[in-house]
């Protein structure tokens, strides 16, 4: 563990598999092959069984902004707790800093618009979401499937596009170094144009969660 709520560059790229994506404006890594395939299918059958519409902080009035369902996951499952075991050792970050394991499936047609994960400091729900754990710090994002079409995350101040694969892990820093908001984590979970989309999110906080 680097630090009860903090993970690190010299953390995260002790692990082989791990490549940091170049870039001056993010910190962005990704991890191929994270999760074996026998995971992300029980984990798909999980969304599967109770998904239900996505929403998101400080309405903008856009009802096509953010167009996938969400599950709200089990800590108490067998797998889902395996997997907060897993992103806990690959993190460095204790659980406790951890929101609740979260999965989202994506229709063709279905997107999630531009967006940063971390909440406004000046919108409207930022007391609401932030009073007791604080700012998001980082995202850990896990593609389930192959999608067949589409689908891809887009990081528009980077110019970088990460297409989904089975297993992958994708994470990002939500802040600057000087511990600010990051708006180059600006991304789009982009349109499905052929099959489904289902991905794993584990988003941290500055202090324990609840």
């Amino acid at each position: 563990m680097t630090g009860p709520g903090e993970s690190s560059a010299e953390h995260l790229l002790s692990f082989p598999n791990m490549q940091r994506v170049p870039s001056p404006r993010l910190e962005l890594y990704q991890y191929r092959n994270f999760l074996d395939a026998a995971s992300c299918d029980a984990l798909v059958e999980r969304i599967e069984a109770q998904h239900r519409p996505s929403t998101i902080a400080d309405d903008n009035g856009d009802d096509l902004f953010r167009t996938s369902s969400t599950c709200d996951l089990d800590a108490s499952d067998p797998i889902v707790a395996g997997l907060d075991r897993l992103l806990g050792h690959i993190s460095g970050i204790h659980p406790a800093h951890g929101e609740p394991l979260q999965g989202q499936r994506y229709d063709v047609g279905q997107e999630f618009k531009p967006h940063t994960d971390y909440f406004e400091p000046n919108g409207t729900d930022y007391q609401i979401h932030c009073a007791v754990p604080g700012q998001r710090t980082w995202t850990f994002m896990i593609y389930l499937n192959d999608v067949e079409a589409g689908g891809a995350t887009r990081f528009k101040w980077l110019d970088k596009t990460v297409q989904p694969e089975r297993g992958k892990l994708l994470i990002w820093n939500n802040r600057r170094p000087d511990g600010m908001v990051n708006p180059a984590s600006l991304h789009h979970g982009m349109k499905v144009r052929a099959g489904r989309k289902y991905v794993i999110t584990r988003w941290y906080r500055e202090r324990p969660w609840g």
